[in-house]
């Protein structure tokens, strides 16, 4: 993305505020709540800014959020676009280069994901460990080694603070694919071949271009449904929200407490 660009849009942002944190969210489908612990805060649709993707996915309500947790600033994609919307791997990314010029170091990025484990249920938090970039694109540059993308730093803070918050926390892969529809039973099998534990439509690209832009990332799972096959019943995004909004609490719980002690 013309660098040109992500400079103007980051001017357009800062006229409408101060925008500026250390520490930013990238929140999933359903997740969006986290906004409403945060104080003084400042909202700008995605339309607004220059060049941002919209989303069209119910559960992505669509805003650049700054505002404070206690005295943390702290910057939110309150929802994402994704590949299958119909924007190119370079839309997909740009929010995540924006918040980066915003001056955001430490990104947590949350998602919505299928359970690929029986004894991972819907409603239990996933600390994503690895990714599986099943989507046949990389935004890597070519003959390039993709880093380790998550801080094994961060990932033990996560783990302490879950403890100490007393908010269960499952660990584990995620696989990215491409979507729109959800997977076949058999690409389930193939997945869980992988060691892949949880599958979703988003997270590998932005992950990607968060640590190449050397951004401390952190990837969090809302294990929202069984994956296809698991049970015997079809798949549908109404479930996908209403245990969204089940675990909503321990979630906004846990983020909180998470960004807390990073600020720290």
């Amino acid at each position: 993305m013309n660098s040109q660009k992500i400079k103007a849009a980051v001017a357009s942002i800062r006229e409408k505020g101060e925008f500026k944190a250390e520490i930013a969210l990238v929140l999933g489908s359903g997740l969006g709540n986290f906004v409403d612990a945060l104080s003084n805060t400042t909202r700008i649709p995605f339309a607004d800014i220059s060049g941002f993707p919209i989303s069209t996915v119910e559960g992505h309500s669509g805003e650049l959020v700054h505002g404070f947790l206690g005295e943390v600033p702290v910057l939110v994609n309150s929802g994402r676009v994704h590949f299958y919307e119909g924007y190119t791997l370079e839309q997909v990314i740009y929010p995540i280069q924006i918040l980066k010029a915003l001056g955001a170091s430490t990104i947590i990025l949350t998602n919505a994901a299928g359970s690929i484990r029986e004894d991972y249920a819907p409603g239990d938090l996933m600390l994503i460990t690895k990714l599986l970039n099943q989507t046949g694109y990389s935004v890597y540059p070519s003959n390039t080694e993709p880093a380790n993308i998550f801080s094994p730093e961060l990932m033990d803070t996560v783990k302490q603070v879950a403890q100490r918050a007393s908010v269960p926390l499952k660990i584990g892969s995620y696989a990215g694919l491409n979507g729109p529809s959800y997977e076949t039973p058999a690409e389930i099998r193939f997945l869980r071949m992988k060691a892949a534990d949880a599958v979703g439509m988003s997270t590998v690209h932005e992950s990607m271009a968060a640590i190449q832009q050397n951004m401390q990332v952190l990837g969090i799972s809302c294990l929202t449904n069984y994956a296809a096959g698991i049970l015997d019943q079809p798949l549908n995004h109404e479930e996908v929200m209403d245990t969204g909004i089940r675990v909503r609490e321990d979630f906004a719980k846990l983020l909180s407490e998470l960004v807390q002690e990073l600020s720290i």
